[in-house]
């Protein structure tokens, strides 16, 4: 081979193992400091009256009914955000809405929500999977009250 041709191959080979570091090293931090959130609010939509001159009046869930989500087990044990129409999103990322601090979960490991009838579980491509029981979840799962679902050795379930 000719010296022009080694040449080539290690400046080639230097170039893949520089965007190897480059995406490890964009991963970790990902995974330290996780995603940027919006730094401005969004603006309210035309046409629809200001939230102060707004009235609504709260409801009384039904019976059995899930009202909440609620840390059972592991180092988070005891916190809960309460059920509302959007997904709710669990994991070791600042966006999660019950932020998780356990080594085995993911940034954005799993998301709860609604399609106003009936309650779902669905796994975000986590590493180390979302499990109902011993079954990990691979698609959306319908679950209901009393369900324990486990994120790493984290264990959540809907309560009333």
């Amino acid at each position: 081979m000719s010296e022009l041709t080694l040449t080539l191959i290690k400046l080639g080979f230097l170039a893949v193992l520089w965007l190897f570091v480059l995406s490890a090293v964009s991963v970790i931090r990902s995974d330290i400091f996780g995603t940027k959130a919006p730094s401005t609010p969004r603006p309210a939509k035309q046409g629809k009256a200001p939230a102060a001159k707004q009235k609504t009046k709260a409801r009384k869930p039904a019976r059995g009914v899930a009202t909440r989500l609620q840390v059972v087990d592991g180092p988070n044990a005891g916190q809960s955000v309460p059920l509302s129409e959007g997904p709710i999103l669990l994991g070791r990322g600042t966006d999660a809405a019950i932020r998780l601090d356990d080594d085995y979960v993911s940034t954005r490991h799993a998301r709860f929500a609604t399609n106003g009838e009936q309650w779902f579980v669905e796994d975000l491509g986590s590493t180390n999977g979302t499990y109902l029981g011993s079954q990990r979840i691979t698609t959306p799962i319908p679950i209901g009250l009393g369900i324990q679902v486990r994120l790493g050795k984290t264990i959540v379930e809907l309560q009333k």
